[in-house]
């Protein structure tokens, strides 16, 4: 199977970006972390960038703050998919810049840009994207999905019974 790639800025990032880790190996899907500075490690930028497709990754997401220019300029070396992350960090304007920063791509390098400090939903779409060709993937999250499901059908149900 293919991995999944989890890179971030510095370490700093790393509480938010555990939420994406966590929830690709709930699904079985190996991940790979590091971090990769587009600021202060440009070199280890570039050379991650150019060879991710192929050092066996199907999906990258990266995570930064403040300008976060992570995830766009990975998106512009490499042909796989790459879902962002801004992450609120101390550097922030509310998060503002870090969202704009991975939003605002120009047309032909795209990011699939998730929520602020969103990166359980970085994590899910990526398994599916891996799902959308891996039937064992596909299970799981429809396995997931379900249980989200089931989840909020129980919280009604105690809620109701509140009354």
């Amino acid at each position: 199977m293919k991995k999944v790639a989890v890179i971030m800025g510095s370490t700093s990032d790393l509480p938010v970006m555990q939420d994406a880790i966590d929830i690709l190996k709930e699904f079985g899907i190996t991940v790979d972390v590091d971090i990769v500075s587009a600021h202060r490690t440009p070199e280890k930028l570039f050379d991650f960038g150019k060879n991710a497709h192929t050092n066996g990754y199907s999906v990258i997401i990266a995570g930064a703050g403040g300008a976060a220019h992570l995830p766009g300029m990975v998106a512009s070396l490499s042909p796989l998919p790459v879902i962002g992350v801004p992450v609120k960090s101390s550097n922030s304007i509310d998060g503002w810049d870090s969202v704009l920063s991975i939003l605002q791509m120009p047309g032909g390098v795209p990011v699939a840009t998730v929520a602020l400090n969103g990166a359980k939903n970085a994590g899910i779409l990526a398994a599916q994207i891996i799902g959308s060709s891996n039937p064992e993937i596909l299970n799981k999250i429809q396995s997931y999905k379900e249980g989200l499901k089931e989840k909020v059908i129980k919280g009604a149900e105690e809620v109701r019974k509140m009354k």
